[in-house]
C-alpha cells in the first residue's frame, strides 16, 4: 500500500488560497485621545452617516438615471428624495484606488494607491473613518470582497472593519466567492443596531454587479441575456432594508451617500469590463445624496467628483474638513471642479502604457502615446477624437495632470494578495516599466490582447480548459515580454494536469528574462513535487533572503522534499514566529514532520493549520495519512472525505480514501473513492496509481 502524502500537496502549495474568515476586528491608527464630542447639527443632535458603495455599478444602470432595462425600486426611491449630481466622476476604474479616493478626499497621487495590488494606504493620512471616529461617532465598515481587505489600510478608524469572506475561496476557478450583498447588508445592519447611543458612520460595501455576473433566482430568470444588469436590480434589492432603517430616522437624523467605485465597460471602446481604458462607461459613476432636513432634493447637472465625497459628508454632518484636500464639499458652488484620472493597471501588470488625463467642464483629454480629447457634453459616446483639431485644448489640459502622476511608488505585496486578485480575475503582476512608450504599447492598439485575456477566464471558468490554454499560447506568442501571460499560461496547465508543460513555460519565462519572484517559485514547488528538489532549491537560492513569505514557503517545502528536514523546519519556525497564526505554515510544517517520521508531531501541527484555516484540503489529506499511520483508519478517511469535499482535485485524497476503505472493509466508500479517482485523476501524473486503482476495483466483490 502506497499513502502519498507530499506530491500534489507540495506541487500546489503556491496555488493554496489561504483565506479564512478573520471576522470582525478593531482597526488601527486610531489617536489614543478620547474621542471629542460629536457635532450636532443646528437643528438637534448629530446625524447618523451611511456611505454605500456598489461595485463596478454604471452610470446609467439605474431607473433614476433613465434605464429601463434594470429595475431599482430602492435605489430610485432614495433618489426621488435626495439629490442626483449627474455628472460624477471617478479616478480610477479599479477597486482599491477608487474607495481610497472617496474615503480620504485625496486624488491617486496624492495618496499614493494606484492599483489593487502592491499599494497600502499611508498610516498617516486620514479618512472618514478617522475623521467620524474622532468626533465621537461610533465607526463601522462591511465590505464584500478582498480587494478592499483590511490589510491595504481603508480599516483604520472604525471600530470594525468586517472583512469576513468565504472560508476555503480558491483560485482555482479565477473566482473569489465574494459575500453576497444581503450578507453584508445583514452584517451591518447588526452592528447598527447594537450600536444605537451615539451617532454612527457607516460604510457598506458590495460587490455583486462585478463579473461574473451571476444574479441569484429570480433576477437571472428575468435578466437572462443581460445578467448585469440583473446583478445590479438584485443588489438593489438587497439594500432594501439598510435603506429603510435610515429612511426611518426622521428628517435631519440620517445622511445617505450612495457612489460606485467605477462603472463597467460591457463591450464599450472593446473593452469588456474594466481597467483598461477611462472611457465614460466605467469612469463616470452614479452618486446620490440622500438628506432630508439638511438638502433639498432635486437633481444637480454640474461636475462632481469621487474626491468631494468626504467633504461633502463632513459638511452635512456639521463637521469640520481637514486641511489640503482634493476635493471640496458639493454644497458649495461647484465651478469647473476639474478632476485628474488615471487607469494604471495594464502598465503596472502588463507593461502597456499609462493612462493619465484631465476632465475639466466638458473637455475630456487623455494622454496616452495616441492621446485623445473628446467633448463628452456634445459627445457622451466619446466616438470623434479631437486632438488632432484641438491641440492647443490638449496642451492646456496636459499641463494640468500632475508633474509626477507617472511616478509610482515602489509596489509591495505577497503571493497570496496575487493570489486571492487572480481567483476574482485580476491578472494582476509585476511588470518592468519604461522611460519611453511607443503606439504599440497604447491599450488602444492592444484591446485584442485584453479580450482575450477576459476570454481565457470565461473558457476556464465555463470547464474548457483545454481551450483556454490554447488562447493562452496566443497571448505569449503576441506579447511575449508580458510577465503575466507567461504565469497565466502556467497557471492553467498545472490546473489541467500537464505539469511538464508548466514547467516549460515557466522555463521559458525565465530564459526571455521575464519571470517574476513569484514565477520561480511556482517552477521550484513544480520541480519538488515531481522529485527534483535539488533543482527546485538551485533555482530558489538566489531568492533566500527574499522577505516575500510565498518565497520561503516554497524554500521549506524543497528542502522537506530533499530530505533535510530540520532545515526545512527552521524555514517555517521563522514564518511562524512573525505570524503565528499562519495557516499554511502550520500546514508544510507538518507534512515537513510526517516526511521524517514524526507522525504526532504532524498531526499536531497539522491541527493548528486547520484550526487557523479549516478548509485547507491538503493539510486534511496530510492529516489523513498521518492517522492513518497512527492507527485510526476512520479517523483518516473522515479527514480526506473532507478534503476531496472541498477540492476536486484531491486525487491523493481520493486515492488514499480507496486504499485505505478497503482494508478496512469498507467497500462502498473505497469503490467510489476509486471509481472518482480513476475518472478525474490526470493520466500524465497518475498514470501507475490510476492503474493500480483499477486493478483494485476489478479485485472488489
Amino acid at each position: 500500500m502506497r499513502l502519498r502524502a507530499g506530491a500534489i500537496l507540495a506541487v500546489a502549495a503556491a496555488l493554496s488560497a489561504g483565506a479564512c474568515g478573520r471576522g470582525e476586528k478593531p482597526a488601527g491608527g486610531s489617536s489614543a485621545a478620547a474621542p471629542a464630542a460629536p457635532a450636532a447639527s443646528p437643528g438637534g443632535p448629530a446625524p447618523d452617516v451611511l456611505l454605500v458603495t456598489i461595485d463596478t455599478w454604471r452610470f446609467d444602470a439605474a431607473g433614476f438615471a433613465g434605464a429601463t432595462d434594470v429595475k431599482t425600486p430602492n435605489l430610485d426611491a432614495l433618489a426621488s428624495e435626495g439629490v442626483v449630481f449627474e455628472r460624477c466622476h471617478g479616478s480610477n476604474v479599479v477597486t482599491l484606488p477608487s474607495h481610497t479616493n472617496i474615503l480620504t478626499g485625496l486624488f491617486p497621487t496624492r495618496h499614493g494607491v494606484r492599483e489593487n495590488l502592491g499599494f497600502r494606504l499611508d498610516p498617516k493620512i486620514p479618512t472618514l473613518g478617522t475623521l467620524f471616529r474622532d468626533k465621537g461617532y461610533a465607526t463601522g465598515a462591511f465590505v464584500g470582497a478582498f480587494p478592499l481587505d483590511s490589510r491595504f489600510g481603508l480599516d483604520r478608524g472604525f471600530d470594525v472593519y468586517d472583512d469576513r469572506f468565504p472560508a476555503g475561496s480558491s483560485p482555482y476557478d479565477f473566482e473569489m466567492r465574494e459575500r453576497p450583498a444581503d450578507q453584508v447588508v445583514a452584517a451591518a445592519l447588526d452592528w447598527f443596531g447594537k450600536s444605537a447611543g451615539k451617532p454612527r458612520f457607516l460604510w457598506v460595501h458590495v460587490y455583486d454587479p462585478h463579473a461574473p455576473y451571476r444574479p441569484p433566482a429570480p433576477y437571472a430568470e428575468e435578466y437572462r441575456g443581460r445578467l448585469y444588469h440583473g446583478e445590479v436590480a438584485w443588489t438593489d434589492s438587497a439594500l432594501a432594508p439598510l435603506f429603510a432603517a435610515f429612511r426611518s430616522a426622521g428628517a435631519g437624523r440620517a445622511i445617505v451617500a450612495v457612489t460606485a467605485d467605477h462603472g463597467e465597460a460591457l463591450g464599450d471602446h472593446g473593452e469588456l469590463t474594466h481597467g483598461l481604458f477611462a472611457y465614460e462607461a466605467t469612469l463616470r459613476v452614479p452618486l446620490v445624496f440622500w438628506a432630508p432636513g439638511r438638502l433639498p432634493a432635486g437633481r444637480r447637472a454640474e461636475p462632481a467628483r469621487h474626491v468631494d465625497i468626504a467633504p461633502t459628508l463632513l459638511a452635512l454632518a456639521g463637521l469640520p474638513e481637514p486641511s489640503g484636500l482634493s476635493g471640496s464639499s458639493l454644497l458649495s458652488a461647484g465651478g469647473a471642479r476639474p478632476n485628474y484620472f488615471e487607469a494604471m493597471s495594464a502598465n503596472l501588470n502588463r507593461g502597456w502604457a499609462p493612462l493619465t488625463g484631465m476632465l475639466e467642464g466638458s473637455q475630456k483629454f487623455i494622454d496616452l502615446p495616441l492621446p485623445e480629447l473628446y467633448d463628452i457634453g456634445k459627445d457622451p459616446g466619446e466616438k470623434a477624437n479631437l486632438f488632432a483639431a484641438e491641440r492647443e485644448t490638449a496642451a492646456r489640459l496636459k499641463r494640468a495632470i500632475p508633474t509626477d502622476a507617472a511616478r509610482i511608488t515602489a509596489r509591495t505585496a505577497d503571493s497570496e494578495e496575487a493570489k486571492r486578485l487572480l481567483a476574482l480575475g485580476y491578472l494582476s503582476g509585476f511588470a518592468p516599466r519604461k522611460d519611453r512608450y511607443e503606439p504599440g504599447d497604447d491599450p488602444k492598439n492592444l484591446v485584442g490582447v485584453d479580450t482575450k485575456i477576459h476570454n481565457v477566464v470565461e473558457l476556464y471558468q465555463r470547464g474548457k480548459p483545454a481551450e483556454a490554454a490554447k488562447l493562452a499560447r496566443e497571448i505569449v506568442a503576441e506579447r511575449p515580454q508580458m510577465p503575466v501571460g507567461w504565469e497565466f499560461l502556467a497557471f492553467i496547465l498545472q490546473n489541467m494536469g500537464r505539469d511538464s508543460e508548466a514547467a516549460a513555460a515557466l522555463r521559458e519565462a525565465i530564459r526571455r528574462g521575464v519571470a517574476t519572484e513569484p514565477m520561480r517559485v511556482r517552477l521550484a514547488l513544480l520541480l519538488s513535487g515531481h522529485g527534483q528538489a535539488a533543482e527546485a532549491l538551485k533555482i530558489l537560492t538566489p531568492l533566500t533572503a527574499s522577505p516575500e513569505r510565498e518565497t520561503q514557503q516554497a524554500r521549506g517545502i524543497a528542502l522537506a522534499d530533499s530530505g533535510r528536514s530540520d532545515e526545512a523546519l527552521a524555514v517555517f519556525d521563522a514564518i511562524l514566529k512573525e505570524d503565528p497564526g499562519d495557516a499554511e505554515a502550520w500546514q508544510n510544517r507538518g507534512i515537513a514532520l510526517l516526511k521524517r517520521g514524526d507522525v504526532q508531531g504532524a498531526i499536531g501541527s497539522l491541527d493548528r493549520a486547520l484550526a487557523a484555516n479549516p478548509s485547507l484540503p491538503r493539510a486534511l489529506n496530510a492529516r489523513g495519512v498521518a492517522l492513518a499511520q497512527s492507527g485510526d483508519p476512520a479517523g483518516a478517511i473522515s479527514s480526506w472525505e473532507r478534503a476531496a469535499a472541498l477540492d476536486a482535485r484531491q486525487y491523493d485524497a481520493l486515492f488514499n480514501m480507496g486504499i485505505v476503505a478497503g482494508r478496512i472493509g469498507r467497500l462502498d466508500i473505497a469503490r467510489s473513492a476509486l471509481s472518482r479517482f480513476v475518472e478525474t485523476a490526470p493520466p500524465s501524473a497518475y498514470g501507475k496509481d490510476i492503474a493500480a486503482a483499477r486493478q483494485m476495483l476489478a479485485r472488489m466483490p
